[in-house]
C-alpha cells in the first residue's frame, strides 16, 4: 500500500527538499507580542531572518506544539487519499508534541479510518538532526521499503545519528533552564562557549567547553572526525545555524577539505528550537558508526 510521511516543522527542512520528497509538515507555532507565527507554510517561502533580527532587538519568543487541528487535517487528508501514514515526530524530550500529535492520530485511526495503517516513531531528534533522519527514511521509502519496514528500520537506527550542537549567547540556554543564571553570566565573561548534544533519550546535554567562537565550531568539526560513519566522504552532512551563515560555511569546509563530504544540506534553525538555543547556533548532523 502507498502511504505518506509526515513530520513537524521542527524537522528544518528547506522548502525544496519537502517537495521533492512528498512530505506532509506540521508547523509548531512561535509568538511574538502576542502575534503568533508557523513555522512553517506550504507554498510559503520560509525566511527565517526577521525572527532572529526580532530576537537581536530583544524580543522575547514564546514556542509551542504543533496545532492539532493542522495534524487531524493532515492525517485526515491522506486517509482521504487512500494513504496510510508514517510519523516521524519532533523529539519527545524537548516537546510535547510527539506525545500529543500521536495519541491525536492513534485515536482518530482506530475510531474513524480502522481500515488504514499508521505508525508513529518518536525520532528522538531535532532541527536537521530531524530532517536528516526524514530524508534517510524517504529515501529508504523510493527504494521499496514498506510502511512497517520503514517505521521498524527509523526505531532502529535513530540513535546513529549523530546531534552537535554550539550557541555564542548563553542567554538564551539560561532562559530555558539548561543554564543557571550565574553559570550563563560568568560563562558570558570568560567567553566560554559550551558543546552540546542530543543524547540517547533526546535530551540535549552539554559535554564540553571551550574559550572562543572559532574553537567552538572546530570542536564540532573533531566530533564529525571522530565519530562520522565510514566511508566519511559517502556521509550527508547537515547544518543548521542561528543566522549566521558564515560561520556555517566554515564548518562546510572544514569537513569538505578534510574529508572530501560533497553531500551538504545547510539551513537556518527552525524558530521553534532557534528561540531556545539563539542566533548564533551551529548545529552539525551526520551518520555514526556509534550509538549516541
Amino acid at each position: 500500500m502507498s502511504f505518506d510521511i509526515i513530520t513537524d516543522s521542527s524537522a528544518n527542512l528547506p522548502d525544496e527538499m519537502i517537495k521533492e520528497y512528498g512530505l506532509r509538515i506540521l508547523p509548531l507555532e512561535f509568538n511574538v507580542d502576542g502575534v503568533s507565527y508557523n513555522g512553517y507554510a506550504e507554498g510559503v517561502a520560509t525566511n527565517n531572518r526577521q525572527f532572529y533580527d526580532m530576537m537581536r532587538k530583544g524580543k522575547v519568543v514564546k514556542t509551542s506544539q504543533a496545532n492539532l487541528r493542522d495534524a487531524e487535517a493532515g492525517l485526515i487528508a491522506a486517509f482521504d487519499s487512500g494513504r496510510d501514514v508514517l510519523y516521524i515526530g519532533f523529539d519527545s524530550a524537548l516537546s510535547g508534541t510527539y506525545e500529543a500529535v500521536s495519541s491525536l492520530m492513534d485515536a482518530i485511526q482506530r475510531e474513524r479510518y480502522p481500515e488504514r495503517k499508521l505508525r508513529c516513531v518518536d525520532s528522538l531528534a531535532a532541527a536537521l538532526g530531524e530532517g536528516l533522519l526524514v530524508i534517510a527514511a524517504a529515501k529508504r521509502k523510493r527504494e521499496g521499503a514498506s510502511l512497517d519496514e520503514l517505521a521498524d528500520w527509523v526505531a532502529d537506527r535513530r540513535l546513529y545519528f549523530a546531534h552537535w550542537f554550539t550557541v555564542d549567547d548563553l542567554r538564551y540556554l539560561q532562559r530555558g533552564g539548561r543554564l543557571s543564571k550565574g553559570v550563563a553570566l560568568a560563562g558570558t565573561l570568560l567567553n566560554i562557549k559550551p558543546i552540546l548534544q542530543v543524547d540517547a533519550i533526546g535530551r540535549l546535554v552539554p559535554v564540553d567547553k571551550v574559550r572562543s567562537r572559532k574553537k567552538s565550531i572546530h570542536a564540532l568539526y573533531e566530533r564529525f572526525a571522530a565519530t562520522a560513519a565510514k566511508p566519511m566522504h559517502e556521509q550527508p552532512v547537515y547544518i543548521s545555524h542561528g543566522d549566521c551563515p558564515e560561520d556555517a560555511a566554515y564548518l562546510v569546509e572544514l569537513i569538505r577539505e578534510n574529508h572530501g563530504v560533497t553531500d551538504f544540506v545547510v539551513n537556518d534553525l527552525d524558530p521553534v528550537i532557534g528561540a531556545h538555543a539563539g542566533p548564533g547556533t551551529v548545529a552539525l548532523f551526520f551518520p555514526s558508526d556509534t550509538s549516541r
